[in-house]
């Protein structure tokens, strides 16, 4: 369910309530960092409809004085309603404290293991947001295939819980340090990643890359303070 927020001076995203669950996180038949497949639990937690757009970042960056992203002199990413790029991590933790600070709501960066139980939306299992048909497959994917820019997010993305572009657009930055072994000793409660390391970890597709879907399980991963222009986030909250 969407929840419409515009509690404090800030106007939250709409937000999906996820319930929460026990899922098998990982891959077997993929790449290593994927594997150990392992039992997750997660608490009950929200995450935005869509990746944060340029619209919604330019306010973030009218208020706060903070640098603007790296690519908005570039007309292939300059359109309100893409989602934002050339956002380093710690840009987008500033963006979420922001946020909260104004809206009241503890919004944050997602857990990887919140970004993929979310992209699933709602399924068991399966390589993709809408299931087990490849991406070649869907006529109205076709479209997205062939860009060479983020695009506004559009329904023919969208998962069982109406989140957009959960596999493809732009890698969303989570909250977790990225290793690559961690899925080896990871806890079944709300595991949130290792104590320490070099790069967070990421999620999602890229429109840069020549295959722009990206399977859910996928891990990925970047030196916090890099700002690329197929690197984004979506707002998460506690429920």
């Amino acid at each position: 369910m969407v929840e419409d927020q515009s509690t404090g001076s800030r106007v939250l995203p709409d937000l999906v309530h996820i319930a929460g669950g026990e899922f098998l996180m990982g891959s077997v038949s993929n790449r290593p960092d994927e594997r150990a497949v392992h039992r997750v639990r997660l608490r009950p937690y929200r995450a935005a409809v869509r990746p944060v757009s340029n619209g919604e970042y330019a306010a973030f960056v009218e208020e706060t004085g903070a640098d603007p992203p790296k690519f908005l002199d570039d007309a292939r990413f300059a359109d309100p309603q893409q989602p934002v790029v050339g956002v380093s991590w710690y840009e987008a933790t500033a963006y979420c404290e922001w946020l909260a600070a104004g809206s009241g709501v503890a919004c944050r960066l997602p857990t990887e293991a919140e970004r993929e139980y979310a992209s699933l939306g709602g399924l068991q299992r399966g390589a993709w947001p809408w299931g087990t048909t490849p991406p070649a497959d869907l006529p109205q994917l076709a479209t997205i295939a062939r860009r060479n820019a983020p695009h506004r997010p559009r329904p023919g993305c969208t998962n069982g819980y109406g989140l957009f572009c959960m596999a493809e657009n732009v890698h969303e930055w989570c909250s977790d340090w990225y290793d690559a072994r961690y899925y080896d000793v990871a806890p079944v409660d709300a595991p949130a990643g290792p104590a320490n390391g070099t790069r967070r970890a990421s999620r999602g597709g890229s429109w840069r890359h020549a295959v722009k879907f990206t399977r859910l399980t996928a891990r990925s991963s970047l030196d916090p303070s890099f700002r690329y222009n197929d690197y984004g986030f979506r707002v998460y909250a506690d429920a």
